[in-house]
């Protein structure tokens, strides 16, 4: 059974700075100096600091540009967001705690690895340092990367490309799973918030997997690296995750889910059931909606994305459900149903092994589980032409497979499905917000440089236009 595990209040990302610079280490090196931080305190501290990205300023954006949420019509909040508006100091926090809080403790942790009782603290370390660095890439475009973390209080870090990046998550990756020992006598207890019972290097292998079919539509040349990389990951016999990678949060004060916690503080819900979700969920009668959404006066009601001052302000809006958007709902790093996805995807591909069709079938039951469905409800879903495995074309089996990831990430896990949608382009029903500022065929492509770097970085190298392709996205 997963372990269950709660963020505790210790561990709140109240106090944010601006990025610290500390010695950047390369994977190769070996250091044994002494440190006075404790191992037992970073390690939960590095996880609840890229779990509250994930499930705040990633979750958000990435919910209203998957087109899962909208704004309300009787508020304000997020109308920036659905107009695809947002400026650089939308990003500042986001980008502060993962290179002042995260990577800065990854550094610390790292710093360990010569000494075998913390040993099995930096592997992790070396695994959570590549998932932040894959959320900053993948939210942002080039990032610094070996300047980030420097000793010497260099303030203006040089930027590397995606490519440099994703060639270090990869490598980080493998280190940190590579240095993973069950038999080593010292291991991290509860203060482990992140392991959900069926361990780290089953994580790493997903995120392993995800790391190279993100890349895979970069080029031609990516597409060969992402090829070689899984075939050598498959060439292991790894262990993928069948359950849900995530914090649990507990609706206490300090330990809520954070977006719960705005919404507590606002005293009022902003976060509406977009058409664009719902109408799909009802027209393919998909039996999650319940999962996803309230009912508002007996019915499952949204509006058109970004429609808000084309209805009335009392128009009736179905509100996220408590399983996606409550104070204990989770914080979702990977899913059980997403890793299914990806396996799905490489064995179509070829470049992985596994019955495809198989894989995808149990990446929708795994959906429908986690929702609260039955086994009935996730087959009779399946025989749907749309859903079914019943084409001999890998091109439309591939559509397939992300458009049902589309739907197994609803409220949960907005970036990703949003990162996805980027890379392939499915599902293709999104449409353009009605309250877009953008031309008529732009869509919100990355997010925009944070204000801290504009003002502080003399080697910024510019800004780049929200609806500009990041490396990897299809073009």
């Amino acid at each position: 059974m997963r372990k269950i595990k709660s963020i505790i209040a210790a561990l709140a990302v109240a106090a944010i700075v601006l990025p610290g610079c500390k010695k950047f280490l390369d994977i190769n090196e070996n250091p044994n100096s002494t440190t006075k931080a404790n191992p037992e305190q970073l390690l939960p501290s590095i996880e609840a600091s890229v779990a509250h990205v994930t499930s705040y300023q990633y979750q958000t954006y990435g919910n209203f540009w998957s087109q899962y949420w909208t704004q309300k019509p009787n508020a304000s909040q997020f109308r920036t967001i659905d107009a695809y508006a947002s400026g650089p100091s939308d990003f500042d926090r986001a980008w502060a705690i993962l290179y002042a809080n995260a990577l800065a403790d990854t550094d610390s942790l790292i710093a360990l690895q010569g000494i075998r009782k913390f040993n099995q603290w930096s592997a992790r370390a070396y695994i959570l340092r590549a998932y932040a660095f894959m959320l900053l890439t993948d939210g942002f475009g080039d990032i610094p990367l070996s300047e980030a973390l420097n000793g010497s209080g260099n303030r203006s870090p040089h930027y590397d490309t995606q490519e440099r990046v994703y060639d270090s998550v990869f490598a980080w990756i493998k280190k940190g799973r590579d240095m993973l020992d069950p038999d080593n006598d010292y291991q991290p207890g509860s203060e482990d918030i992140l392991d959900n019972g069926e361990g780290w290097e089953a994580f790493a292998n997903t995120l392993l997997l995800r790391a190279y079919l993100r890349i895979s539509t970069a080029s031609n040349a990516a597409a060969a690296k992402a090829a070689a990389g899984i075939q050598a990951l498959y060439a292991t016999n790894p262990t993928f995750l069948t359950q849900n990678w995530q914090i649990n949060y507990v609706d206490v004060g300090g330990n809520q889910y954070p977006i719960w916690a705005e919404v507590l503080a606002l005293q009022i819900r902003n976060q509406g059931a977009s058409g664009t979700v719902l109408d799909k969920l009802k027209e393919w009668g998909d039996a999650r909606i319940a999962s996803y959404f309230n009912l508002s006066s007996g019915q499952y009601r949204s509006i058109p994305q970004g429609g808000y001052d084309n209805v009335p302000s009392t128009t009736p809006l179905s509100n996220p459900s408590a399983r996606v958007l409550s104070g204990a709902a989770p914080g979702v790093i990977i899913s059980g149903a997403e890793s299914y996805f990806l396996q799905a995807e490489a064995a179509l591909k070829g470049w992985g092994t596994g019955n495809a069709a198989e894989l995808y079938e149990e990446g929708i039951r795994a959906s429908f589980v986690w929702g609260g469905r039955t086994n009935a409800e996730a087959t009779t879903y399946m025989t749907h032409q749309q859903v079914a495995w019943n084409s001999a074309n890998v091109d439309t089996l591939q559509k397939r497979i992300i458009t049902q990831k589309y739907f197994a990430m609803v409220g949960t896990q907005g970036f990703e499905a949003w990162s996805e949608w980027r890379r392939t382009r499915y599902p293709e029903f999104l449409k353009r917000s009605e309250a877009s500022v953008l031309g008529v065929n732009s869509r919100p492509q990355r997010f925009v440089y944070p204000q801290a770097e504009l003002t502080r970085n003399a080697n910024f190298p510019g800004l780049q236009a929200i609806d500009v392709p990041v490396w990897w996205a299809k073009k």
